[in-house]
């Protein structure tokens, strides 16, 4: 899991240095026409735009849902290796997207996809955890018979 951790949040961070260096806010650069563009946004705002520009609510947030998440999910988190790997995506996420705030005030997004949300790696780690998570919940526990037909 820490490796996980670790891997998103780093990965998160670097390709947003790479964006805030080399972008203006609002450049975009088509990377496949009509599909895919990358744009440098200043998102100061929750996901899809909910909370307002409150930094310091968002970041409360962030932490609340973590914590809700790993007692809820403590016991898939433990027999699952996939489970470990995905709520190690969604923190190391979340935690890149914290550290925007606390830099920078907004969350550096950049991935555009067209006729869809702009969004950055660690939104990416965090869905992909939460796929991962939700695919290890529904997998039996090692040990535990199942019915067969």
């Amino acid at each position: 899991m820490a490796f996980a951790i670790g891997f998103a949040g780093v990965l998160d961070l670097l390709t947003k240095r790479f964006i805030v260096t080399s972008f203006h806010p609002f450049e975009r650069r088509v990377i496949i026409p009509g599909t895919l563009d990358l744009t440098y946004v200043q998102n100061q705002y929750g996901a899809t735009g909910l909370f307002g520009d409150r930094p310091a609510l968002l970041i409360a947030l962030a932490a609340a849902v973590i914590a809700f998440l790993a007692y809820v999910l403590r016991d898939t988190v433990r027999r699952s290796a996939l489970a470990q790997i995905g709520f190690g995506l969604v923190v190391g996420g979340a935690i890149g997207n914290v550290v925007d705030r606390f830099i920078h005030h907004f969350v550096v997004d950049f991935i555009a996809p067209r006729g869809f949300y702009v969004f950055n790696v660690g939104d990416a780690c965090i869905s992909i955890g939460i796929a991962l998570v939700v695919v290890a919940g529904f997998r039996p526990a090692p040990g535990v018979a199942t019915l067969r037909r």
